[in-house]
């Protein structure tokens, strides 16, 4: 596989993403949280490998992000993996695109393709890059890296569906440090005008970024109320609860977009990793791979 210019389908993989699927939509609330929370293990052990092969990436915030991801993709999304491209399918944008492992190893569990093909990461050739590439990686909607650019992308798919006459739901997860960046609030103040009650807007609230901690670097509290104050419906949950995130996730109330501030730690999984700044993009050595996939065994 290393190399590889071409994704494609993977469909062993669809049909064991829809069991899971199955599962969310049928099982009762246990059930749901442990599938979700085992697909959650498997998108960290996953990372972690991936990093560690490719000597590169930023294991910290793949870490923090992961539940949202695997809420999204096993549980909320109107999606096909088998036909990525369908006209009417809801879009998730990934805007922290530094993150991208995570978000890679959540699409080829669902299908998008062949898991091997997590073996290429950030190698020679391979459509894997260190960000997302739309027209290299099946199920991703928009190039993502240069921080502050996914959620304006988001409002313009928001409208876009609305145009068209689809019921399409658009999703968009940015950083907490990201939301530092200008463009964001006036993505916000365009949302809010619009009335884009097809939009959500989580932000992973683990209060680190690159160097320090959010709140030392430029304070974003209370974030709550700055976004409320934008004219979004806010709604503020535990980050790697899945039965929160669920709930969280459900369409909104009114005529407003939905702003979910999702409460996280960085590292989420793994004790060494946890809440530490230097593991923004750290790579970790060997023994501490193999430390780190017993903590997630």
């Amino acid at each position: 596989m290393r190399g590889s210019a071409v994704l494609v389908t993977d469909s062993q993989q669809v049909s064991a993403w829809r069991v899971v699927r199955d599962v969310v939509e049928t099982g009762s609330p246990a059930e749901r949280a442990a599938v979700l929370a085992e697909q959650s293990r498997l998108i960290r052990r996953s990372v972690l490998a991936m990093i560690g092969r490719a000597q590169a990436g930023h294991i910290g915030g793949d870490f923090s992000v992961t539940d949202v991801l695997a809420t999204l993709y096993f549980g909320v999304l109107r999606i096909d993996p088998a036909r990525p491209d369908a006209p009417v399918r809801d879009r998730f944008i990934l805007s922290k695109g530094h993150c991208a492992a995570s978000l890679y190893s959540t699409l080829a569990f669902s299908g998008y393709f062949d898991p091997a093909a997590l073996d290429t990461f950030m190698g020679p050739h391979s459509p894997l890059n260190g960000h997302p590439n739309r027209v290299k990686v099946p199920g991703v909607e928009t190039n993502t890296g240069p921080l502050g650019h996914g959620l304006p992308v988001a409002v313009g798919e928001a409208l876009g569906a609305r145009l068209l006459g689809h019921d399409s739901r658009v999703f968009v997860v940015c950083g907490d440090g990201e939301m530092q960046e200008g463009s964001n609030w006036e993505a916000l103040m365009s949302a809010a005008h619009y009335r884009l009650a097809n939009l959500t807007l989580v932000i992973d609230r683990n209060r680190l970024q690159q160097g320090d901690r959010t709140e030392e670097t430029n304070a974003l509290d209370p974030l709550a109320d700055k976004l409320a104050a934008f004219g979004w419906e806010v709604r503020e949950v535990d980050g790697h609860d899945h039965t929160a995130l669920l709930a969280a996730f459900a369409p909104a109330a009114g005529t407003r977009p939905v702003a979910v501030i999702a409460n996280t730690i960085k590292g989420r999984g793994v004790s060494f990793i946890e809440d530490r700044v230097e593991w923004h993009h750290k790579v970790p050595s060997p023994d501490q791979i193999a430390l780190a996939l017993k903590e997630l065994a």
